[in-house]
Formats: C-alpha cells, sequence, structure tokens
C-alpha cells in the first residue's frame, strides 16, 4: 500500500499529464519475445495462461481482515460473480509469528485454505508476500520482534535475511503447492513491496528474495510493485535507459490518481484519467518509465482509499468517488493504454480487528471498496460486473494494440481505438476530453473497421466511459459495431445469448453481419431493423429502456437471443458458465448435475426468477428449494412465484450489564513481583533517548501489541514537583499517569492528517502527596495504537511505543532528577501467546486482559449489576460485560454491529475510549471524541447468530463529567436470504489459569 505522501505524488503525476494527446510511437512493436514459465508465459502486450492471452481482472482481499474463515469463501464467490477472474492476496507476516521460530498457518491463518477456496471458486490468484507489505498494518505487517533487531530493514544485512528467509521458506511452500505449474491457481508471486529506495544493499536484497523464492520452488513469474509508476525495478536487460534494473521477471506498479472526498464527504473529480501505456508522453508504455518488454502491469490501482482517526467516515464518499463512472474511466483508460493486468485496491477490505492497524487508520478498513466491510454487493461491483463480462466475452482485448485514430465529430470527446493483432477485433474507449470533463455530447466517429468504413452516432453525458467493440466474432456471431455495450455472449446449447446494455433514454444502434436475411422477431420492446443486402449487415435501433428482445434466426449463423438493457437493467443479470440468471441480488452458482440445475444465491427482496439454462436443465432449484417454472420469452423460464426475501428479527437490547473496576495497577500495594524490571538492554529505536537512561521501551521487553502499564517507585521530596514524560503511543494513542492511586493526568496524542503525531511529551504537576517523605507509587498506562509502517525503508517501524523517558523533577529549570526505578507489563506471556487461536492481534496488556475477563467463559457473577452503563465513572478503565442471545432465521446471511451512541454524527463530547471484545475477540476500538467509527460490524462465526453471546467493553476514560460510556445497542447492518453456512471459530472460553 501507499503513503499519504505517495498518494500526492501520484496525483501530482495524473495533473502533470496533458489531456491525453494520443500520440502513439510509431515503431510500436506488436511484443517483445515470450518469456515462458511453465503454464504462465507473457510478451510486451499481455500475459498468457497455457499459450492464450488473458486480460488479468483482479482485486486485493486480506483474509487476515476477516478472521471467520468460512467467509473467505463469500467473499471469493462475489468476486467471482461480478466479474473478476483473479484475486490478489497479502500476506502479514506478523500475523503468522508472535515470537522468532514461531508460526501458525491453522485456522484463521490458514492459506493453504484459503488457496484452496479461491480455486475451487474459479479465481486465479496474485500471491503477495513480503517480507514487507505495508497494507496499513501495523509495522506493514512486519513481526513485533523484528522491532527490537538493531540492523536496517529491507537491506541484505544477514541477520534480517535470516529472519526473511525463517518467514518465506514456510509460506513460499505453501504458495508453491497451489502454483499453477502445479495444477493449482497461482500465476504471479511478488516478493516485494514499494520499495523506492535503490541503494547496493537493497539491490542484493532484492536478488536474495528472487533467489529465495526460486530455491523455494516458485516456479510463476516473480515481479515487485514501483511506489508509482517510476521505472524501479524493472527486469534486467529491458533496454530501457534511465531505471534502476531489477531481478524480477516482470514490472508492476501502484497508482492512485482521480480525486478525493471534501471535508463534507462528497466527492470530487480530480484529475483526468492518465495515459500510462501506449498513448502517453513519450509513446509506446511511456517511454523510459517502464518495460516494454514485459505487460502493463499495475498491481495496485486505487479501488477506494483508506479512513483515518479523525475524519468525517469518508468510506461511502470513497465508494462512489472511486465508483461508478471512475471505474469506467480509469480502469478502461488503462486497458486502452495497454496495462493488461489490472489489481483494484481494495476488492473487499474487511476490518483491521485487534491491533492490526497502524497509526492512521482505525478498525473499519471498509476502503470503499466493491465489495463493502459488512460483505455487502455495492453497485460499484456491478459495474465491474459488467466489465469483467465483456473481458470475459471478447477474448481479443487481451495483448490488444493502437489502431489508426479515428474521426470524431467533435473535439470534446477523445477515442481510443485499439485493435487484436491475431483477430483484428476493434475496441474503442469514448471518454470525455480531458476524461474528469462532464457534458452532454452528440457526436459521430467515423473509422475503418475490419468489415468497411463505418460513421457511428454516440453520445456522452457526464463524467462516463464507454467501452465499444467492432469486428468481433462473439458466440458464433459478428458484431460490426454497436453503440451499445457489450456484457454477456455466449453459446448455449447451439444458439447465441448475448447481453447489450446503454444508458437510460439513450438512442443505440448495434449491427450485426450476415451472409443472408435473417428472420428477426421483437419479442419485447420498440426495436427496429433493418437489413442491408449488399453489405449483409442487419441494423437494430432502439432507446435503451428496461428490457428489450429480440430473437434472430437464420443469415448463414446460429440463431440468437439477442437483449439490450438499460444499464441498471444489465446490473439484475448475473452469469455462471452457460447458465444466465436475472432477478435476485446475488448469484453464487449455476450446478447442472442428472438434469437438475442447482442455483444458489442471495435475495435482498422478494425477486423475481428468469433463466436462460441448457436444454439438459429439465429442473431448477434455488438454495436447494425446487422452483416451479414456466416458459418466459427468448427462450427463457421463468419462476411461477418470487424467490422469498429475508424475513425481519428483532435484536435483544442490551440492558443487563456487569461492571467491574479494571485499573488495580494504580494502587500502591499492587503486587507487581511478577513484572518484568526495566533495565539497561540493548536498544534498537529509531527515536533518540537521553544519554544513559534504562530502555524503557515496550517492545524490549516483548510487549508489541495495545495497551502497557508501568511503575515506578520514588522516595518523597520536596523537589517532587512535576513529572515529565516523553512517549510513543501510534496515532490517537494516550497515557495515563496515576500517583498513589490518583490521576495525576491523561495526554492524548494528536490524530487527522497529513500525517498522524505518533510520539509526544506530556507534562503535569504533582500533587502535594509526591512531596511527602516515604515510598510513593507512579502507574503510567501506554495506549500503543499501533506501530508506524516501513515504505520508505527507513526503520520507521522502530519508532518508540511505551515510555521513553520519564523525569520527576523540580519545576524552576533546575536540572536534577529524582531517581526513579521502573517495571513492565504488557500482554500476558508476551511474545508466548497464551491464546495461539486468536492470536497476536487480539490482545494487550490490560489488567482484564490478563485476567480474561474478556473472554465469553469467566465467571462475572461477584461484579456489580447495572441495567446500564453508568453517567459516572472512575479515572483509568472500567469493564463491562453482558450476555446476549440472537435467533437470526435459518438461511439467512445477516451482518450484525455493536454501536455506541449517536451515529449520525462522526464525534462525540465526552472524551473516552473503549475495546471492543466479542465472544472474546477484540472487534475494534471506539475512541469517542475523535471518530468517526461507531458502529463495528461482528462476522458471523465470532458471533453466534444462533444463540448465546458475550460482548465486553474495556472503558478507558479520565473520569471527568461526561466521559463515559454512550448507550450500546446491536444494529443489523445487512440482511439477505442465502448465504453460507458458517461454522463458529472454535477458540478458548477462558484462560487456562481460570
Amino acid at each position: 500500500m501507499r503513503t499519504l505522501a505517495l498518494a500526492a505524488t501520484m496525483l501530482a503525476g495524473a495533473l502533470a499529464v496533458p489531456a491525453q494527446a494520443q500520440t502513439v510511437r510509431p515503431d510500436l512493436q506488436l511484443g517483445s519475445e515470450v518469456q515462458t514459465f511453465g503454464r504462465v508465459s507473457f510478451d510486451g502486450r499481455s500475459l498468457m495462461i497455457d499459450g492464450e492471452r488473458k486480460v488479468i481482472w483482479s482485486a486485493e482481499v486480506h483474509a487476515f481482515r476477516l478472521p471467520s474463515p468460512d467467509l473467505w469463501r463469500d467473499i471469493l464467490q462475489k468476486m467471482k460473480a461480478t466479474g473478476f477472474n483473479t484475486v490478489a492476496f497479502y500476506f502479514d507476516w506478523g500475523f503468522h509469528s508472535p515470537a522468532p521460530g514461531v508460526y501458525d498457518f491453522t485456522g484463521i491463518r490458514d492459506i493453504d485454505r484459503l488457496l484452496t477456496v479461491a480455486e475451487e471458486e474459479g479465481l486465479y490468484v496474485m500471491t503477495r508476500a513480503g517480507p514487507y507489505v505495508n497494507a496499513e498494518l501495523t509495522r506493514g505487517g512486519y513481526p513485533g520482534y523484528l522491532v527490537n533487531q538493531r540492523v536496517r530493514a529491507r537491506t541484505d544485512d544477514p541477520a534480517y535475511l535470516a529472519s526473511v528467509d525463517e518467514w518465506l521458506t514456510r509460506v513460499n511452500a505453501i504458495i508453491a503447492k497451489h502454483q499453477i505449474n502445479n495444477g493449482g491457481n497461482v500465476i504471479l508471486h511478488q516478493i516485494e513491496n514499494e520499495l523506492a529506495l535503490t541503494t547496493p544493499a537493497q539491490r542484493r536484497y532484492m536478488d536474495h528474495l528472487y533467489a529465495r523464492a526460486k530455491a523455494d520452488g516458485i516456479t510463476v513469474p516473480i515481479f515487485h510493485n514501483d511506489q508509482g509508476r517510476n521505472g524501479y525495478w524493472v527486469p534486467e536487460g529491458s533496454g530501457v535507459p534511465k531505471v534502476v534494473d531489477g531481478p524480477q521477471d516482470m514490472y508492476a506498479f501502484d497508482a492512485y490518481p482521480g480525486g478525493t472526498c471534501t471535508v463534507g464527504g462528497e466527492p470530487t473529480r480530480g484529475s483526468a484519467a492518465p495515459d500510462w501505456g501506449y498513448y502517453g508522453v513519450g509513446g509506446a508504455k511511456g517511454g523510459a518509465s517502464a518495460s516494454p518488454n514485459t505487460p502493463g502491469f499495475a498491481a495496485e490501482f486505487g479501488g477506494g482509499w483508506f479512513d483515518y482517526w479523525g475524519s468525517n467516515g469518508g468510506y461511502e464518499c470513497n465508494a462512489v468517488q472511486r465508483g461508478r463512472r471512475y471505474q469506467r474511466v480509469f480502469y478502461g483508460t488503462n486497458l486502452a493504454n495497454g496495462i493488461g493486468i489490472q489489481s483494484f485496491y481494495m476488492g473487499y477490505g474487511g476490518t483491521s480487528w485487534g491491533w492490526l492497524p497502524a497509526p492512521v487508520v482505525f478498525t473499519s478498513y471498509d476502503y470503499g471498496a466493491a465489495i463493502a466491510e459488512t460483505r455487502e454487493v455495492r453497485d460499484k461491483a456491478l459495474e465491474l460486473k459488467q466489465l469483467g463480462g465483456l473481458i470475459a466475452a471478447v477474448p481479443a482485448m487481451a495483448g490488444m494494440i493502437p489502431a489508426a485514430p479515428v474521426e470524431k465529430s467533435t473535439d470534446q470527446v477523445q477515442v481510443y481505438h485499439n485493435r487484436s493483432p491475431e483477430t483484428d477485433t476493434r475496441f474503442m474507449l469514448v471518454t470525455q476530453n480531458p476524461s474528469n470533463n462532464s457534458g452532454d455530447h452528440s457526436f459521430t466517429v467515423t473509422a475503418d473497421l475490419p468489415d468497411g468504413r463505418y460513421t457511428m452516432p454516440l453520445r456522452l453525458h457526464g463524467f462516463d466511459a464507454k467501452w465499444l467493440v467492432a469486428g468481433a466474432d462473439v458466440a458464433g456471431q459478428r458484431l460490426v459495431w454497436s453503440s451499445s455495450e457489450l456484457q454477456y455472449g455466449f453459446i448455449q446449447d447451439d444458439a447465441a445469448l448475448m447481453l447489450m446494455y446503454g444508458r437510460k433514454g439513450e438512442e443505440g444502434r448495434t449491427l450485426l453481419r450476415y451472409t443472408s436475411a435473417p428472420t428477426v422477431t421483437v419479442l419485447d420492446g420498440d426495436v427496429r431493423h433493418s437489413f442491408d443486402a449488399a453489405k449483409g449487415d442487419l441494423q437494430l435501433d432502439y432507446t435503451h429502456g428496461g428490457l428489450a428482445r429480440v430473437r434472430i434466426e437464420g443469415g448463414g449463423r446460429p440463431a440468437m437471443t439477442l437483449l439490450i438493457a438499460d444499464e441498471e437493467e444489465g446490473w439484475r443479470f448475473w452469469k455462471d458458465g452457460d447458465v444466465l440468471v436475472r432477478g435476485p441480488q446475488l448469484l453464487r452458482s449455476a450446478e447442472l448435475k442428472g438434469g437438475r440445475l442447482a442455483l444458489t444465491g442471495d435475495t435482498a427482496t422478494a425477486s423475481p426468477l428468469e433463466i436462460w439454462a441448457p436444454r439438459a436443465a429439465r429442473s431448477v432449484t434455488w438454495n436447494g428449494t425446487r422452483v416451479r417454472l414456466a416458459a418466459g420469452q427468448g427462450g427463457s423460464r421463468v419462476a411461477t412465484a418470487e424467490l422469498a426475501g429475508p424475513r425481519d428479527f428483532g435484536l435483544p437490547a442490551l440492558d443487563d450489564w456487569r461492571v467491574a473496576a479494571g485499573s488495580p495497577e494504580i494502587a500502591p500495594d499492587f503486587d507487581d513481583s511478577g513484572w518484568q524490571a526495566i533495565d539497561r538492554r540493548a536498544y534498537a529505536s529509531t527515536t533518540a533517548r537521553p544519554d544513559g537512561e534504562p530502555n524503557m521501551l515496550m517492545d524490549a521487553y516483548g510487549f508489541h501489541e495495545g495497551d502497557v502499564w508501568y511503575r515506578g517507585r520514588f522516595t518523597g521530596t520536596p523537589d517532587a514537583e512535576r513529572i515529565r514524560l516523553y512517549y510513543g503511543a501510534g496515532g490517537s494513542g494516550m497515557v495515563q499517569v496515576f500517583l498513589d492511586g490518583q490521576l495525576v493526568g491523561q495526554d492524548d496524542l494528536p490524530w487527522g492528517l497529513p500525517r498522524p503525531i505518533t510520539t509526544g511529551t506530556a507534562n503535569f504537576d504533582l500533587p502535594d502527596a509526591a512531596r511527602q517523605p516515604g515510598e510513593h507509587v507512579i502507574a503510567v498506562m501506554v495506549r500503543n495504537n499501533g506501530h508506524n509502517w516501513d515504505l520508505d525503508a527507513d526503520d520507521f517501524h522502530k519508532e518508540a511505543r511505551g515510555l521513553v523517558s520519564v523525569s520527576v523533577e523540580p519545576k524552576g529549570g533546575r536540572s536534577f532528577a529524582i531517581p526513579l526505578s521502573w517495571k513492565i507489563q504488557g500482554r500476558q506471556g508476551g511474545e508466548d501467546i497464551v491464546d495461539p487461536v486468536r492470536g497476536v492481534p487480539n490482545n494487550g496488556g490490560l489488567y482484564g486482559e490478563r485476567q480474561g475477563w474478556h473472554l465469553p467463559g469467566f465467571d462475572d457473577r461477584r461484579w456489580q449489576r447495572q441495567a446500564a452503563p453508568a453517567t459516572d465513572i472512575e479515572p483509568g478503565t472500567t469493564w463491562y460485560r453482558t450476555n446476549f442471545d440472537l435467533a437470526v432465521p435459518e438461511g439467512q446471511d445477516a451482518t450484525i454491529g455493536v454501536q455506541f451512541g449517536d451515529p449520525s454524527v462522526p464525534r462525540s463530547e465526552g472524551e473516552y475510549r473503549v475495546l471492543v471484545f466479542v465472544n472474546g475477540w477484540h472487534m475494534g476500538q471506539f475512541i469517542a471524541h475523535v471518530g468517526p467509527q461507531r458502529t463495528f460490524p461482528i462476522p458471523e462465526g465470532i458471533l453466534n447468530h444462533r444463540g448465546g453471546n458475550t460482548l465486553a467493553l474495556a472503558v478507558t476514560s479520565d473520569g471527568e463529567p461526561g466521559n463515559t460510556l454512550e448507550p450500546v445497542r446491536l444494529v443489523t447492518m445487512r440482511n439477505v436470504r442465502g448465504g453460507l453456512k458458517v461454522d463458529a471459530v472454535e477458540a478458548p472460553e477462558t484462560l487456562a489459569a481460570d
């Protein structure tokens, strides 16, 4: 992933591109020499699998952000259904490894299972194993113990490489087993992530990673993704000047152009879509900044954007800003420029549960992706379905190159005209000029096409783009040209079925070629037709609106049912194999066995069902229930009754709470004899500290996630007037300081952008008690809201977390400090995880966590009982626990969330924080006065939809009036009939010591 500075650089680069001059280098070659890696090969035009050119249409999914493995299949089915043929997976090293030499690939970490499911669902896979991934993860995906390594990461230092090899040998073995060359589905493998610097040590490092992958059995092409389209790490021998060669097989880059969301939550148009390729400045592939011998490859192209602490809540805005129309304009421009491998970041973002997130992001990683955090299929996914359908229907799009310029009647639009060298099929992308303009233009385009010279009447209204196909053989038909866009085209039995669409209310025209006049029957809608016997062209004219149906027979071609829809009517169609379905919210699968066609999918409301299926399908079931059918129009069959929608269900009120004080560490007589003593062990952080100080950093003592407690002792003296703390806590982190059981003060790190403040200094006046004779105890709690990433390869992930230095001292500029002795305690067991099922992200060092108060089996019967959270609260942390039962109807897939306060406002006046534990799983952090997230979706498998559940809240406050817990409720965020069977993720009910 990328930083904000990187995004700004990319945006600036996009703005610097002229308005698509569309000058193409005259010496453009049809492709370089083919390089073969078993079943996968490529040249300068495209990737090939088994010798067949492919457009790779992919998006990113992070399984570690969905800790319910049964739901991995749900996401991958939705990706396949919405037109993707490939999925990209990051793997988080730190998610699998709590300590050196300790690795876990089971349960929620089962990569083997993940890759198997992707294969079963028919998706190719790009694996991205790090060792560094960024991805807005704490430490960018590095394990916590790497923070203590006193060598430079992302170089060839032997100590770092030894750790890297430990990880890679394990994860590569799993990936290698699933490669397409071994019968699996992995087609591409990434060995590092956005490494922009290019020192000799880094070149040697990249050589090592490449050799490591090869030694571990990786036989598919290997790539690295450049931070931007800079030309870093272009494969050796490319012959491109002014770039840094690398050992990889392919060059790829990341890009996030195209505008932002305003503070008020409105999307902006931003820059025009850049020509990074054939039509760019410098000619083919943009000249010196790319790789002419390898295919155009965007390993990450903006499919949304992350949201940050303190925003107004931008994910829905991001879904719109990088959604409909943006996808057509930007992704289409990429395809036109020869970028035939695209992976959109994200396809499904999910939840940064526990302590997964880096300091900049909060719990939700929805990202504005095509599939929302709730697993809802957004409208933008339906547009992607239409684009993916075109790619599948016309394979000649893979490897296309620029064709001769066209004539157009206005300069207000631009037309990219490409062709397939093998078939001469033509592809025209029509956009505004520049592409971020918005106007309503009716115009003509005249071009010499494979079937003759034609003038095409077209319209482009608003910020939009259209992919038009001409001279194409589709499903046994000859498509001369059409002003409508092609969504599906395939053979069913011995006839063709084709679905085309256009903007509602716009005129459309389609020309099809026949050897003689065919018989045309308009089954539904207003479609005019005429036949030009001299050319053999059948012309169809119509207005897009609803669904028109035309049956065409004879003319020397197989019979065809042509469906002509408006754009949103096209969204209602789903295709799986040679089955076409219209009506439900989602079609997951269509499987024909022994005359029975078994359909599975989801309905959000009562829905009609219309199918076009092979004749062999004598009966049809929907989610296992027999469907009665009647004959429809154009060879379809229609269900005689609507498919049932989901039933409503109630949610229980959360009005029976048990409450306990959760900061006993503040008491002077608290037993800290089992805590570690702060000493002068080796210091590895990049954060400077005063000379001669002990090493107080939490990571040095094996505590890498969440909260950490310190207890310091000193002898009272008249000079004990104030305390000064230098600490690191990540974005929106905080520190609380107590003296002899009383709160001295709380300090919150600033939040927001352009870059979160992650370290700070706090100064507090000490009360009179500190100046009294005898021993005094200072208790300090630091909330670590994540380690920084290391995108710039500057060891930024090693910035201090926890206390750096503390001084109890007099005021007035006197320089001496009072001696203190310190102890530290964080997560129970430190790097020796006591709950390996939930694992590294789940817990920090709160007392309640160390005692298992967050777990469902904890006995809280001795706690105080309350009907609702109290209006006042003691300083420190207070725990609330409640139990509730759910009764989601069988056969329904719901997303239920935990909500705090008023969801219409991003921030509260009250200042407090909540860690949210559901059945022992840490599913989010709510910071009331920072926001913006108030609702936390809990995936089924973590949440028991048909039985008992436990909700535990760890509420941290300074105890001031109003800084207390707001009302807490359960809410239904999504509800459909369908879904998949989801089993509970088995995890410990109590700590072993309970």
